[in-house]
């Protein structure tokens, strides 16, 4: 599901106008990415949370050239879907037809 479909299924469902959607939609998407550049961590209760992880220095190797090169320490944004959500996913009738082998 793309962004646009996104937006059009909200507007269909609310009754608001996909111009009104569509600044909503890409203000939360801003603030998500703002907040997390500046260190904070997003919680969304029953849905789940937008966190920096944080990885550790480590040697690569650059197999081209055959050399070793220090990847140093970074954060990389990640999410992390809550309970509530984790159940709603493995209860999905539609899902499990999906992964259901056909004979």
């Amino acid at each position: 599901m793309t962004k646009a479909e996104v937006i059009a299924k909200i507007s269909e469902k609310t009754g608001i106008q996909k111009d009104d959607v569509t600044e909503t939609i890409e203000a939360f998407f801003k603030v998500v990415k703002d907040s997390m550049a500046e260190g904070e961590n997003i919680y969304v209760r029953g849905f789940g949370s937008f966190i920096n992880k944080k990885r550790a220095k480590k040697i690569a190797r650059n197999i081209s050239k055959n050399t070793a090169i220090v990847i140093d320490e970074h954060y990389v944004p990640a999410f992390k879907p809550s309970k509530v959500f984790i159940e709603k996913i493995k209860g999905s009738k539609k899902i499990k037809e999906e992964l259901a082998p056909t004979e």
